[in-house]
């Protein structure tokens, strides 16, 4: 089941750059149509860092004054995800770099011989940390992904993962996660879930999601200050070896060499903790809490898709049905343009940014430019495709722009 749309609230402010100067010398407001990549920093968010940073001093290090209230700041954030999320007494949250690193570090802490089930349509982050693999042909439909799962742990034994995305970062369509997590636990086996693509979008919940562990990125959410999350269940990360070991990790060091390592979140948190980034990453999931951002795209998504549907040679890149619920997110692939040169003349002649590329999904993307391809009734596939995505600060007119100008210069 999709995380059903609730209610309407008012958006959150985004800083801004303003206008930005084109190449003939006009000048406009900047259309930020590239999201997905990197959320701009919410003002609130800026605030709070602003306000810390008199007192920024050393986390659970030191005895004064700063290293004191910034050691308190760090843990209120840690609690406030933890609280967001709907953790509950066996789970931790864990502060990373980002996702990439979050997969990373639950990829160290599987018990020894762990299979991990994903698909081929996952971002890089969720195809390359694991050891020990079963890939899943991308599913043309949310069912075909649960049958693909089921019929995938009938044939498994052993320490279990399902890995799975929430919301992909190429087509923008979410995924069935909770019915996933029924079939993961009715094999006994576990789900962990990248919410880096559906936090920006919608609330996260442990238990509505379903999942043992979710990840998800602080820049994603506008809060980009260098933080991520692990968070989920802590037997398997409180009986593996530290992620990195150091500083924080250890409880203590005998001169023989011998060391006790920390248990709870400090035994993967060695060094110095990223303290800007975990008050920021917690101002924003609270900030985000109060509603659902998606209604507030739907307007802007139709009509973007609609808009690319009317254009000759641009085709939209879709896994499910076109109906499919989905977050702000379209890709689409242009015939007779470069995509490179393409978003390079948005940015200088329309004051547009926009993502080109694979999209650090190379198996999904390749195989979705060839299917547009065929259905724009070539063969000769581009070799990158167009990334659209909408969100916080995101207008009407940002839409339209786009669309007028790839009218002009979407021609071979």
């Amino acid at each position: 089941m999709s995380p059903a749309l609730s209610p309407a609230v008012p958006s959150p402010a985004v800083l801004s750059p303003g206008e930005v100067k084109l190449r003939d010398g006009r000048t406009v407001d900047f259309a930020s149509l590239d999201i997905a990549a990197t959320a701009p920093c919410l003002e609130v968010v800026a605030d709070a860092v602003a306000e810390l940073l008199p007192y920024y001093g050393s986390v659970h290090r030191g005895a004064g004054a700063l290293s004191e209230r910034c050691t308190r700041e760090y843990e209120q954030a840690r609690e406030t995800v933890a609280d967001l999320l709907g953790c509950t007494d066996g789970d931790t949250v864990v502060f990373t770099r980002n996702t990439t690193d979050s997969f990373n570090l639950l990829a160290r802490a599987l018990p020894v011989d762990t299979t991990v089930v994903t698909f081929d349509a996952e971002h890089h982050a969720n195809l390359l940390p694991w050891p020990r693999t079963v890939r899943l042909p991308a599913p043309r439909s949310a069912g075909a992904a649960v049958e693909a799962v089921t019929h995938s742990l009938y044939n498994l034994g052993g320490n279990v993962l399902v890995s799975v995305t929430a919301a992909s970062n190429v087509t923008g369509e979410l995924w069935p996660v909770a019915e996933l997590a029924d079939v993961a636990h009715r094999f006994g086996a576990r789900i962990a879930v990248d919410a880096a693509q559906l936090a920006p979008h919608a609330p996260v919940s442990l238990a509505e999601l379903g999942a043992d562990y979710v990840a998800f990125s602080g820049h994603k959410i506008y809060a980009p200050f260098g933080a991520g999350v692990l968070a989920g269940r802590a037997d398997w990360l409180d009986a593996a070896p530290p992620y990195l070991a150091g500083g924080g990790a250890s409880a203590g060091v005998a001169a023989d060499g011998a060391v006790r390592w920390a248990t709870g979140p400090a035994r993967h948190e060695a060094g110095t903790p990223n303290l800007l980034g975990a008050v920021a990453l917690a101002t924003a999931l609270r900030t985000l809490a109060g509603g659902d951002q998606r209604r507030s795209e739907e307007a802007l998504v139709r009509r973007l898709r609609a808009g690319l549907a009317e254009l000759p040679d641009v085709e939209e890149l879709r896994l499910f049905p076109a109906d499919a619920p989905r977050v702000g997110i379209v890709s689409f692939a242009v015939l007779g343009t470069d995509p490179g040169d393409l978003a390079v003349r948005l940015g200088r002649d329309h004051g547009i940014g926009v993502r080109t590329g694979l999209f650090c999904a190379h198996p999904l993307t390749r195989q979705l430019l060839t299917e547009a391809a065929e259905r724009l009734g070539t063969t000769a596939a581009p070799a990158q495709a167009v990334r659209a995505s909408v969100g916080l600060g995101t207008t009407p007119e940002h839409v339209e722009r786009l669309l007028g100008a790839l009218q002009q210069v979407a021609q071979p």
